[in-house]
């Protein structure tokens, strides 16, 4: 199944009171690695940033007004997670300022299946901070260029700690189309890939004398 991680920046905490999503970033995972396949997009959210929105993430009401409203890129947006796992820190917050810009334009409700990585850490580590940064610190994944939240950004770092939260750090990789696959992700880095070395002939045979030469001592004494 195709999984898509997931972020959202909005001008404030509730739907309620009429905040409104002003960025979405999407990353395509192939088994558990990064694909080419991105959706990311700024949006005008008609109406004012809040003062702590804008500490979170910057963007400021001038830079929103110029950008493509949600009636824009809705469509598009559908189409991208279209029948995809998707993957999100903190679910119930993204998913409800995303349904509640499908409902104004009386669209159904996302429908896909949902993986919560805050649900996931919770349970994993009880008791500890689960935030995006304490997970990056906790498995050293490197968040120095999250200065602020952008969604690709938060995107990024997400899918390397999902990958460190069920545990698969070693992700699956198509050996018979690897060498393509490092041309066209040369820009990606894979944390956890394990080298194979294969000894040779001459290694083999050192081996295979040294084997048979301390199976006779250990036999006779």
């Amino acid at each position: 199944m195709k999984e898509v991680v997931l972020d959202t920046e909005t001008t404030g905490i509730s739907t309620k009171d009429g905040h409104r999503v002003v960025e979405i970033g999407c990353i395509e995972l192939e088994n558990l690695i990064p694909t080419k396949n991105k959706f990311h997009c700024y949006l005008n959210p008609e109406r004012k940033v809040s003062e702590k929105a804008l500490e979170v993430h910057g963007y400021t009401d001038e830079f929103l007004a110029k950008q493509k409203k949600f009636k824009d890129v809705g469509e598009e947006f559908l189409n991208f997670i279209k029948d995809a796992r998707l993957i999100i820190h903190n679910a119930d917050f993204d998913l409800g300022h995303l349904n509640n810009e499908l409902a104004i334009l009386g669209k159904k409700k996302i429908n896909n299946e949902i993986i919560d990585t805050l649900a996931l850490a919770r349970d994993k580590f009880p008791g500890s901070p689960v935030s995006l940064d304490a997970l990056c610190k906790k498995y050293r994944v490197d968040n120095s260029k999250r200065v602020q939240h952008t969604a690709l950004i938060d995107c990024d770092l997400l899918a390397k700690v999902y990958i460190n939260l069920i545990d698969q750090k070693e992700p699956t990789l198509n050996f018979k189309n690897l060498d393509q696959d490092v041309k066209e992700r040369n820009n990606l880095n894979v944390a956890y890939f394990k080298k194979i070395i294969s000894p040779s002939e001459n290694e083999i045979k050192k081996h295979k004398e040294y084997l048979k030469l301390n199976l006779k001592k250990n036999y006779f004494n």
